[in-house]
């Protein structure tokens, strides 16, 4: 090869590398020129977990969806053993009644109190009446022994009638006393049997609320991530059933560095694209900024570490977004959020929403 040659293929070689540091330049700085005030990070499409647990232990008698599986809001997902707990509540039930039965024997107790109470009163009242007879005729016969009409016997006879009579009140009056002790006993008898009711009817409407908890229900509008237990199995009290992916609580979660993310304001718009999916834009918003850096020391002293911070961001996908296309949302992609950090220039072209119909 010629010496010229050989300036000729420096030349050549000096050129092309001049080129090639011109487009990775103008990449950098001109060619990304319509995304200025764009910043992104990585992240993976999540959702907030939700476990279907029990409240009581038992058996696990069926599971009636599978992995994967779309659940609603109350559908019935699995379902427990409640032969036990059915014949607890026939035991409740009967004891129910037993107590139902003694109230109405204590108020029957009452009424024939009562109705004892009225007969002492009118036995009192006789024995008064009789009692103002044997005063008057005593005090008649006193006169008359005096004045010689009758003899002293007879005085003596009608005053010892009137200690009688007088006795006989105060037995009365003793035994109408006597019958309000029964009554009042009656009565708290009586508060006794209710109570006893109460409690009863208490306990049976727990077996009952431990029977519809019995049947287990999604609380929200999901997909079954995993089976916890298996048909057949024995879970202690608040075991795990079933682990379902709440879809209408769905973001992603990225990192950005201080200076970006401490620019970042609550409810800033930011763009999704899905690796699995890069044809669809996704709109969401921050949500959630963390306090705290990641992945950097505990002590950092100098201006150029303290940059090199990276701070959790949250982007939330609306709600309203996720309900339409709620067959379609899957959890785990990977993909990029873009963030918008200067909100008075457009969107790029690229970065336009675009969802499947």
């Amino acid at each position: 090869m010629t010496g010229q040659q050989r300036k000729w293929l420096l030349r050549a070689a000096v050129l092309l590398g001049l080129a090639v540091a011109g487009i990775v330049a103008w990449q950098k700085i001109g060619g990304n020129g319509k995304d200025t005030g764009i910043v992104s990070g990585n992240g993976r499409i999540e959702a907030v977990e939700i476990d279907v647990s029990t409240k009581v232990a038992g058996r696990v008698k069926d599971i009636l969806v599978s992995e994967g599986a779309f659940v609603t809001a109350g559908q019935v997902v699995a379902v427990m053993d409640t032969e036990t707990l059915e014949a607890q509540l026939w035991q409740a039930q009967a004891q129910l009644q037993q107590a139902r039965s003694a109230v109405a024997t204590s108020q029957s107790q009452l009424a024939q109190r009562q109705s004892e109470k009225a007969a002492a009163l009118a036995l009192v009242s006789q024995r008064e009446v009789e009692l103002v007879k044997a005063r008057q005729h005593a005090r008649r016969s006193a006169e008359l022994v005096q004045d010689r009409a009758i003899a002293k016997q007879d005085a003596d006879d009608d005053a010892a009638l009137l200690r009688s009579a007088e006795a006989a009140l105060h037995a009365a009056q003793a035994q109408s006393a006597a019958v309000d002790a029964t009554i009042t006993a009656a009565r708290t008898q009586i508060g006794g049997a209710q109570s006893a009711v109460e409690a009863a009817r208490a306990n049976v409407e727990r077996i009952q609320a431990e029977l519809r908890d019995s049947t287990l229900k999604s609380p929200r509008d999901g997909r079954v991530q995993y089976k916890v237990a298996q048909l057949g199995e024995v879970v202690a009290t608040g075991g795990r059933v079933l682990s379902l992916v709440d879809l209408s609580d769905v973001y992603m979660t990225f990192f950005l560095p201080t200076t970006e993310a401490g620019k970042l304001a609550m409810g800033s718009e930011v763009r999704l694209v899905l690796d699995a999916a890069p044809q669809y834009v996704i709109p969401a918003r921050v949500s959630f900024v963390a306090d705290v850096a990641q992945f950097t020391p505990k002590t950092v002293e100098t201006a150029s570490e303290r940059e090199k911070l990276m701070f959790r961001v949250r982007a939330q996908i609306p709600p309203g977004l996720l309900k339409k296309h709620i067959t379609r949302v899957k959890t785990g992609l990977p993909g990029v959020a873009w963030v918008r950090l200067d909100t008075t220039k457009p969107w790029p072209a690229r970065l336009q929403i675009k969802l499947p119909q």
